[in-house]
Parts: structure tokens; C-alpha cells; sequence
């Protein structure tokens, strides 16, 4: 008996969202996708009961990947279910799980072993939050009805908490997968990004762009000689913060420009005469959401070291050196923290207590794993996704069409479709990488760093695309008919 046959009965009964029986009008798509986004943001705001207010985040500055939000019901995010598609991703590119994803068997048996691995994983990320490192802090003692809660047991209820938060979103990213418009994990990226964006320009406090500019314009602060070079560093990097101001545009248009950089394959139809049509390849052919894989992996090694040093009495040094703040200063962890602002790299300020040589060691640990780890991630991305070239090469086969001056034949399809696909895989894997390396290093309006950014604009374009294509469906039936849809 395989693995398959001994995990059918417990997969297969795993709780499902239930797909629509025929088509959703694209309203009725757009009214369930406002309902889990309204539903999200109103789950961030309730806050664990039990929990004392003020703690440290323990995603830091990945919160605005990895959505969520700290101290509330979400307090995991979408971490368990980027991490369990790591592990799957890693588990099918090996091919070790010998499943078919166009047998439908194997498609519930691949989605039942998915949520399975997300509620392994909301275990593991919740019990270190709550049981060790004081994450998520318990009041004393907590009154609920006529019972006094207080030590393990409240322990516990902050854990169920966090828990039923974590198989929530799992539910509402299912939901929207199949009823709404785009992906939930893609939503609420763009939620949380947006709101962080929003904040940083329009806050009325210190931190706010409009606010401080107002201020800079009104005397009330003192922006110094711009000669000398501290009003420039004032009005650059520092109060008047135009260089993130620069920056998030700039992402906003490579991010829009690369998306439109493409390479299109040409094809007829082998039946219908004067049908015609084109492959796109783009330059983003991955998209950006392997970014996503890739900064998870650096987030679970720095939760590594915070745990590593809230529980050790004394951390060797060479492991890692964390300051009051709980910020890695010196060794290991340090050096492969990813840059997060021009405050963690610009020796020369008062902001940075390391040595310009230790600067540049851990800039070129972050370059190189961004851009090695974006392109190994978009290729597994597109094996597993159906994006390679023998899927494609079945998908265009299996709907008539074919490449002009060429066999009707699979084989040759896929040999065409090499030429392209496993270079742009890399190459716009690599540059995404790069990107987002590039963005934190000048910072970005409302800190929302550069990864985060790449993901909400990249969505962002592609929920766009999604939208225009329904509405297009919409008004010709025949062209969803077309479709398959």
C-alpha cells in the first residue's frame, strides 16, 4: 500500500470550500471577494484575548508580506500557508509525491495533503509566539465568565485563538480562489501593503511624507545647508524622505513596463482557417510571487535566531549578537538579515554601529540570495504551477492550436517553447530579486520595503488583467465558451 492509499480516508475528508456548479456572474465574483477583504480587515482589528498590548511583532518587517496583523485573530498571516507551498513545491519538484495534478484524484488528494501541512504549520509558528520568546505576552490572571484563567491554561486559549486565525485565512484564500476575483493570499497582500502605504503618506504625525513636508515648508523644522550636504541628506533620506518617494514610484513603473516586455510565440488554429492568435512569455513570466517563498525562508531564519536568543541564557557570539531592541547586531544571524531600509546599510551615519566591511558582507549575502533564490524559486514555480514548457505544450495541443510552420505535435511544441521559457523563468526571477533588494536598500513611502511592494503592484496589474478578462467574458459568452470557462 502507498502513501496514497493510506492518507485517501484523511485527506479526502478534509473540510472544503465548495466550487461553483456552473458560472459565477462577475458581480456576484466582486461581492465575495469586498466580503472576505471587509471579513479580513475586520479580523485584524480584534485583538487575543488574554494577550498584553505593546508586544513585539514576531514577523518584524516581513508583516507586510506575510499579512496579518499583530496582537489580533491573524496574527500568523498567510506565514503557515507560504511555508506549507514551500514545502510542497520542494516535495513535487523532487518529484517525491507522485501525484498527478490533471488526475482528479490526486487533485484532492493534493489539496487535502495542502491544508493538512497549513495546520501543521499554524501549530509550529503559534507555539513558539505563545510558549517561548514572550511574543505574545499573557496578562496575569484573565476573568472570563465565572472561571479565572491564568498561567497554562490561558496559555492555551491564546493558542486556540491563534489557531482557529491561521485556518481561517486558509478558508477565506480558498474562498476567494474559487468564488471571487484573483487569489485571497494576493488580496490580502495588497490590503496590507495599501494600508501601510496610505498611512506613510497621509498620517498627520512625525513619519507622515505630506505631514513632514508640510513642516519643512513651514519652518518648523530646520532642514540645514544644502551646500554643506545635511539639508540634501535632510530632504533626501532623512525628514523630507524624498527618496522613497522616488523609489516607490520608479517600482510602480518597472513593475508596470516589465509586465508589458514580452515574447509572443505565434498561433493558428489547426481546424479553423484565419483563426489566429499569440502565446505571451513575459519578462515577469514567474510573476513575482515566488518573492514570497524566498522572503519566508529568510523570515523562518531570523524567527530562528530571536527564539534561539530569548531562550538561550548566552548566545555564542559568532551565532548571532541581538541589541535591547531585539535586532541581530553582529554574527551569523546579522549577516544574513535582509537590508530593510538605507538606515541598516549607510556606514557613515550614526544609525549603523558596524563596520563598513560587515555592511558589505551582509548586502552581498541579501543580493545573492535574492537573486539566486528568486530565479531557483520561479523555476519551481513554473513546474508546479503547469507554467513549464511540456504544460504549456499540452495546454495549446489540447485547444487546437498550433505554432505556423510547424508539426502538430506536442513534442514540437514543447522543444519551441524551451527556447524561451526556462530563460525569461530565470532571468525575471533574478530581476525581480534584484528589484527588491534595490527598493529597500533606498526605502520605499510607509517602510513598506521593497518585496512588498513588488508583490502589490505586480497583483495589483494582474487583478487588473483578471478583471478586463471577466468583464470581457461577461459581455461575450461565446468567448467563455471559448475559453472553458
Amino acid at each position: 500500500m502507498g502513501w496514497k492509499e493510506a492518507a485517501e480516508p484523511v485527506l479526502t475528508r478534509m473540510p472544503a470550500v465548495r466550487r461553483p456548479e456552473g458560472h459565477v456572474p462577475f458581480k456576484r465574483k466582486l461581492m465575495w471577494t469586498a466580503g472576505i477583504l471587509m471579513l479580513y480587515f475586520f479580523l485584524t482589528n480584534i485583538s487575543l484575548l488574554g494577550v498584553q498590548s505593546g508586544s513585539q511583532d514576531f514577523f518584524g518587517q516581513f508583516r507586510a508580506i506575510l499579512a496579518g496583523s499583530q496582537g489580533s485573530v491573524l496574527q500568523v498571516g498567510i506565514g503557515p500557508i507560504v511555508t506549507a507551498s514551500i514545502v510542497l513545491q520542494l516535495l513535487g519538484g523532487a518529484n517525491l509525491l507522485g501525484l498527478d495534478t490533471d488526475d482528479p484524484r490526486d487533485q484532492v488528494l493534493y489539496q487535502g495533503l495542502q491544508k493538512l501541512l497549513v495546520g501543521m504549520m499554524v501549530i509550529l509558528t503559534g507555539l513558539p509566539m505563545v510558549f517561548a520568546g514572550g511574543f505574545l505576552p499573557a496578562v496575569p490572571q484573565l476573568q472570563l465568565g465565572g472561571l479565572t484563567l491564568e498561567g497554562t491554561q490561558l496559555k492555551l486559549l491564546i493558542f486556540a485563538q491563534v489557531f482557529i486565525g491561521g485556518i481561517l485565512i486558509l478558508y477565506m484564500d480558498e474562498v476567494v480562489s474559487k468564488w471571487g476575483v484573483g487569489s485571497g493570499i494576493g488580496l490580502f497582500i495588497i490590503a496590507g501593503v495599501s494600508q501601510r502605504l496610505v498611512t506613510g503618506f497621509i498620517q498627520p504625525t512625525d513619519g507622515g511624507f505630506f505631514f513632514n513636508w508640510y513642516q519643512i515648508l513651514t519652518g518648523k523644522v530646520e532642514v540645514g545647508s544644502i551646500i554643506s550636504g545635511e539639508g540634501l541628506q535632510t530632504l533626501m533620506v532623512g525628514q523630507g524622505n524624498l527618496m522613497a518617494l522616488l523609489t516607490t514610484l520608479l517600482i510602480f513603473g518597472i513593475v508596470v513596463y516589465a509586465e508589458s516586455v514580452r515574447v509572443e510565440i505565434p498561433l493558428s488554429h489547426a481546424r479553423v482557417k484565419g483563426a489566429r492568435g499569440r502565446f505571451p512569455v513575459k519578462l515577469i513570466y514567474a510573476s513575482v510571487l515566488p518573492m514570497i517563498l524566498v522572503r519566508a525562508v529568510q523570515a523562518n531564519v531570523q524567527f530562528m535566531g530571536q527564539i534561539l536568543n530569548r531562550q538561550l541564557a548566552s548566545m555564542p557570539s559568532w551565532l548571532g549578537v541581538y541589541s535591547a531592541q531585539g535586532q541581530p547586531t553582529s554574527g551569523f544571524f546579522y549577516y544574513v538579515a535582509p537590508i530593510y531600509s538605507p538606515q541598516d546599510w549607510m556606514w557613515w551615519t550614526a544609525n549603523v554601529s558596524q563596520a563598513w566591511w560587515q555592511v558589505m558582507i551582509r548586502i552581498g549575502i541579501d543580493v545573492t540570495f535574492m537573486v539566486v533564490g528568486g530565479a531557483i524559486f520561479a523555476i519551481f514555480w513554473v513546474e508546479t504551477t503547469d507554467m513549464g514548457p511540456e504544460a504549456t505544450a499540452r495546454q495549446i495541443q489540447n485547444s487546437g492550436m498550433q505554432i505556423p510552420g510547424f508539426r502538430q505535435n506536442v513534442g514540437v511544441i514543447e522543444k519551441v517553447m524551451e527556447r524561451y521559457i526556462p530563460q525569461v523563468t530565470v532571468i525575471g526571477g533574478a530581476l525581480v530579486g534584484l528589484l527588491a533588494v534595490w527598493a529597500n536598500m533606498l526605502g520605499t513611502i510607509g517602510g513598506v520595503g521593497g518585496t512588498s511592494l513588488l508583490l502589490a503592484v505586480s497583483i495589483t496589474y494582474k487583478l487588473y488583467e483578471e478583471i478586463a478578462e471577466e468583464q470581457l467574458m461577461e459581455m461575450h459568452p461565446m468567448m467563455r465558451e471559448m475559453f472553458g470557462g
